[in-house]
Order: C-alpha cells, then structure tokens, then sequence
C-alpha cells in the first residue's frame, strides 16, 4: 500500500523546513548527487514496518527525492518477517532490517544482499525479578512472536553467547507483542525482547526491568543491529540507484543524532509513530548516526557465529559475508561523507 500526502500542515512544513536547514548544516547538498550520473530508475520502494528503529529511512523521504527519485513509496507491513519477504522478491528495492533475520534469510538463499551498517542500539530484553542477568533465562519463559522471528534470532544470538542452549535451556511460548507486555506485566512470563517503541513503553508503564539494552551492554553495543539490505537484482542492474539512496538513508541517520525532537515530531506528524512522547523518547535514545564507528562486516560474522552455534545456520561467517554483502558502496560513501 503506498502511503500518500497530499497536504501539508503548518507543524508538518515547519517541521521539514528546519529538518531541511539541518540538512544544509551537516553539507547534505544537492550538488554532489547532480555531480553524479542520474540513477537508472527514479521509483525506489521501501518498507514502513512495525519497528521504529527504521526512522532514518522515513525521514530520508526528501533525501531520496534529492537523490532523483521521483517516486518514493513506502508499503506498509504488520509483520517484521514482511521485510525480509519483500526485499527477496522485489516487492521492495532498498529496507533497514535487522542483522540477524537478515543472515537466516541469505543461508536460505533469499536474493539479498547486505550493503551497509545501520545503527546499534534496538532492541532490549526485558524481564522480572526472577530475570537479573541473560544466565538467570535458564528454565525460564520466554515469549516470542514465534520462532522464526527477529526476537527468536536475537534472543538466540544472546543465549548462545552466554553458554546457554536455546534449544531446551528456554520454555519459549508464543505471543503478539500486545500479549507479551501483557502476560509480563502480569508475571505470566519471564521475559520479553522489544523493538522500538516496545522499550519505550514498557519503561513508561513500568513493566519489568531492563536485562539488556544493546545501546550500552557490550559486546551488542558494538555491532549493528539493523543494517541496510538489497534486493540483489535491483542492485546489480542499478548501482547509481543503489548508491544514492543508501546516501540518502545515511545521511537521515545523522540528521536523526542531530535533530532527535524535530525527527520525532515530523515521525509523529507524518503517521509513522503515535505517542509523541515515545518518539522523542527513541529519537534520544538511540545512538543514531554512528554508522561511521562500527564494521558491518563484524556484525555479520559475530551474528553469523552465534546463530550457528544455535543450530540455526550452517554456514560459516566468511561464506555469509562472501555470498551476502556488497561493500562498494559504504566503502565509497565512508569517504565521501567523513563526519
């Protein structure tokens, strides 16, 4: 479904108009991408999923089109697993995702391909007082979405790390997120992984007590957990295309790290987020624009190793990285936009 909008209103206009000026101030001119041949297509599809760790790509909108995309569309999707879905037929040409479903998705050999580091920062687990450290999960419940879900990858990423066997040490059982909060507000169950804004809200409402955060806890502050993917054959027939709108999804990520309450009201006012106050809340606290500070190909082999001592992926990291990721044009780019 392509999200449309035909007005503008006053708050929304000021609010693109600063973000514009911010723009300008972190050199995120048009003159560089007019200095460059004209992408191969002007249409460039994204996906608007329920996680709102994607912000720098919605914020991106007037970058894409400064990049010559006249065309920029956005498909809504209900379900994290739709990312994955629609980049692998080319139902969406460029997405933010995370890090770990993406490495399942390419040991399945999805035509995907890995072109970039994101941010750090998305998820966290929260659990009880019976939950203290990611050792005290041992026989204990645990709710996902189901198990082939982002939360199952990372939880599993996370377990392994510790020692602990995903496979028979967790009793996993399966809920929406609505149902999750829910049965661990109640202590039904003892811990739940969130994506933006599932952290937000739990910290507003008071639900349970943060395990992890992986924007501070080492080693997940280190890596990225979303990172921006292809559809492979988009990328191979249109790498001017590729390459400017991953600029443009870049350079969203710093205007994000430099203007978090004015991101987050442009969020709220365009429908991509609902409580204004989650949203200034995830703007400041993720660790935006430090795409430049981290190795995506690090993140690719530290996840790659742990979902494989979950049983989860038999390749080793380096057929992962050799197979699944293209780092000509975060190799340019990283040059380009030295911060």
């Amino acid at each position: 479904m392509r999200r449309k909008v035909d007005r503008w209103s006053r708050r929304e206009f000021l609010n693109r108009l600063a973000l514009a000026g911010t723009a300008s101030l972190l050199g995120l001119h048009a003159e560089r991408a007019e200095a460059e041949p004209p992408p191969e297509t002007t249409t460039i599809r994204l996906i608007h999923g329920p996680s709102m760790c994607q912000a720098p790509q919605y914020v991106a909108e007037e970058l894409l089109r400064v990049e010559g995309f006249a065309q920029v569309s956005y498909a809504k999707a209900e379900r994290i697993a739709v990312i994955e879905q629609a980049l692998a037929s080319g139902e969406a040409d460029i997405n933010l995702h995370f890090a770990a479903p993406l490495i399942l998705r390419l040991e399945a050999g999805d035509p995907i391909v890995i072109l970039a580091g994101g941010h750090v920062g998305c998820f966290e687990l929260f659990g009880t007082d019976r939950v203290r450290a990611i050792r005290d999960l041992k026989g204990k419940t645990v709710a996902v979405l189901d198990l082939t879900s982002s939360q199952y990858a990372f939880l599993a990423s996370i377990l392994t790390y510790v020692g602990l066997d995903p496979r028979k040490d967790v009793h996993w059982v399966l809920h929406s997120p609505a149902e999750a909060k829910r049965l661990l507000a109640d202590s039904r169950i003892d811990a739940y992984l969130g994506f933006p804004p599932d952290p937000q809200e739990l910290r507003a409402k008071r639900i349970g007590h943060v395990v992890l955060n992986s924007a501070v806890d080492r080693p997940w502050a280190q890596y990225f957990c979303c990172m921006v993917a292809g559809n492979r054959e988009f990328v191979r027939r249109h790498p001017v295309a590729t390459k400017r709108a991953l600029r443009a999804i870049l350079k969203a990520a710093d205007m994000c790290a430099v203007e978090p309450e004015r991101t987050a009201q442009s969020l709220v006012d365009r429908g991509y987020l609902r409580e204004p106050e989650y949203a200034r809340q995830l703007m400041r606290d993720l660790p935006w624009g430090r795409w430049r500070d981290f190795n995506a190909e690090d993140t690719i082999r530290f996840y790659a190793l742990r979902l494989r001592e979950a049983g989860m992926i038999k390749s080793t990291p380096q057929k992962i990285i050799a197979h699944g990721a293209d780092w000509r044009f975060i190799n340019e780019l990283e040059r380009e936009l030295k911060g």
